[in-house]
C-alpha cells in the first residue's frame, strides 16, 4: 500500500512528531511505501520528499512580507496548493493520512486528496478541531466554549499566544475549515483516546467517522522487574499546561529524588527557582535511552497535567516499563492508569493531594505490571490497516 503521511515538522519535536516519524519507519518495515508531506526547517530529517515540502513559515511582525504570506496560508497557499498536488501526481498515494497540519500547512490538503478520489484518514494529536487555540485552556483552565459556540471567542479572549494577531489567524481557520467541510474531506477521525472521542461527539462530529485506536510506542513491553530506587520522574514539557509548577511545589517540601526530564518555556525559570531544593534535579532534553533507564528505575512518574490530555505517550511507555505512573484526573489520562497496579490518580491543582498520593505510591512496593498490548507497534498496525483498507 501507498501511504503518504502528512505532519507539519518532520523532526523529533513532541509527541505528534514522534508519533508521525516512528509510523513511517514501522509501515515501511511492513513493506508498505511511504511519502512525507511537511514544512521546511532546520532541524528536519533527511528525507527525499523534502523537495515537495512547503517553506517555513514566519509570524515574526518586523517581516511584514513574511507575516502575511503566514497569515494566509492557513487558508489557502498556492505553494501548498501547487506542491501537495505534485506530490500526489508522482506518488499516487491509496491513503493520506492527516496528523497536525494547521496553521503551517493548511487543512487545504485534506479537500485535495479528497477531490481526488483518496482515502483522507486523519490522526487527532489534539482539540485543534474543535478549539483554535488547540488544547482547549482559557486563563490557565480547560475551556470549551468554541466547541459549539461562535469561535470568534477565541479572537475576543486573545486565546492564542495572548496575541490578537495570532488569535485572529486561529479564529479565521477555523472558521473556513469548519467542522462540515472538515468532514466531507475526511474518511475517518483516529482518535488517540476515548476521550477525545467524547469530546468531538460533543463537539458535534458524526461519531460513525470516529475511531478509537489507542497511540502506540517503540518501547518492548517488559514483564522484567527492573530494581527501583527511591525516586520518581516527571517527563514531558515544562508549560504551564502542563502542571510541572504544581508538582515542583510539592515536591520541594518532600525528601524523595524527582528527576525532571524535559524543556520547555518555564524551564530556565523553574531550574533557578528550585535550585535551592538539592532532591529536584533538572536533566533537561534527555534521549530515549536515558528517559527509558531513569523510568524504569523509578517507582512511579508524575503526570501532573492541567490540560485536557489525549493519550500521552509517556504514561504509555511508563506502564510498558513496567513502572506505575501518579496521573491527573483529567483528559484521557485516567482511562489509562484503570487499574491498581497502573498507578493512581489525584485531582489537578490539588498540591494536598498530590502529596499524599505521592507519599502512598513511593512507600508501596512495585507490583508488575501486564503490559498493555493494545499499545504495542503490532496491536497499532492492526487496527490501522483496518482503517486504511475500510
Amino acid at each position: 500500500m501507498k501511504v503518504l503521511l502528512a505532519h507539519k515538522f518532520y523532526y523529533r519535536r513532541g509527541g505528534a512528531d514522534i508519533y508521525t516519524i516512528d509510523l513511517q519507519t514501522e509501515l515501511e518495515k511492513r513493506g508498505h511505501q511511504v511519502a512525507v508531506f511537511a514544512m521546511q526547517h532546520r532541524k528536519n530529517h533527511a528525507s527525499p520528499w523534502s523537495k515537495y515540502f512547503v517553506s517555513e513559515i514566519d509570524f515574526n511582525p518586523r517581516r511584514p512580507g513574511k507575516l502575511i504570506k503566514a497569515l494566509y496560508r492557513p487558508l489557502f497557499s498556492l505553494e501548498v496548493y501547487r506542491k501537495f498536488t505534485q506530490l500526489l501526481k508522482d506518488f499516487k498515494p491509496d491513503v493520506v493520512h492527516l496528523n497536525n497540519i494547521h496553521t503551517q500547512i493548511s487543512p487545504l490538503i485534506a479537500r485535495i486528496a479528497h477531490k481526488k478520489g483518496i482515502k483522507v484518514v486523519w490522526t487527532l494529536h489534539d482539540h485543534k478541531l474543535l478549539c483554535p487555540r488547540y488544547d482547549c485552556m482559557l486563563h490557565g483552565r480547560p475551556c470549551e466554549r468554541c466547541f459549539k459556540g461562535s469561535k470568534w471567542q477565541a479572537f475576543k479572549n486573545k486565546c492564542i499566544k495572548n496575541s490578537l494577531v495570532g488569535s485572529l489567524v486561529g479564529t479565521l481557520e477555523a472558521l473556513f475549515w469548519s467542522q462540515k467541510r472538515l468532514e466531507k474531506y475526511t474518511d475517518k477521525f483516529i482518535c488517540p483516546s476515548k476521550f477525545i472521542k467524547a469530546q468531538m461527539i460533543k463537539g458535534g462530529f458524526n461519531a460513525e467517522k470516529l475511531v478509537h485506536i489507542n497511540n502506540f510506542v517503540s518501547v518492548v513491553p517488559t514483564e522484567q522487574k527492573v530494581a527501583k530506587k527511591a525516586q520518581y520522574c516527571y517527563v514531558g514539557r515544562i508549560s504551564p499546561e502542563k502542571g510541572v509548577e504544581t508538582l515542583l511545589e510539592v515536591a520541594k517540601d518532600l525528601p524523595y529524588p524527582l528527576k525532571i526530564m524535559g524543556t520547555g518555556p518555564q524551564y530556565e525559570v523553574f531550574k533557578q527557582k528550585y535550585a535551592p531544593y538539592s532532591q529536584i534535579e533538572f536533566m533537561g532534553f534527555c534521549d530515549s535511552a536515558t528517559v527509558y533507564k531513569t523510568i524504569s528505575q523509578s517507582k512511579f512518574i508524575v503526570q501532573p497535567s492541567e490540560c485536557y490530555e489525549n493519550n500521552p505517550l509517556t504514561v504509555i511507555e511508563s506502564l510498558l516499563l513496567n513502572t506505575p505512573v501518579l496521573g491527573a484526573n483529567i483528559g484521557g489520562i485516567p482511562e489509562l492508569i484503570n487499574t491498581p497496579e497502573k498507578g493512581m490518580l489525584f485531582e489537578p491543582w490539588d498540591q494536598e493531594d498530590l502529596q499524599l498520593k505521592m507519599a502512598d505510591m513511593m512507600g508501596k512496593e512495585n507490583q508488575n505490571i501486564t503490559p498493555p498490548k493494545e499499545f504495542t507497534m503490532e496491536h497499532y498496525y492492526n487496527k490501522l490497516l483496518e482503517v486504511y483498507k475500510d
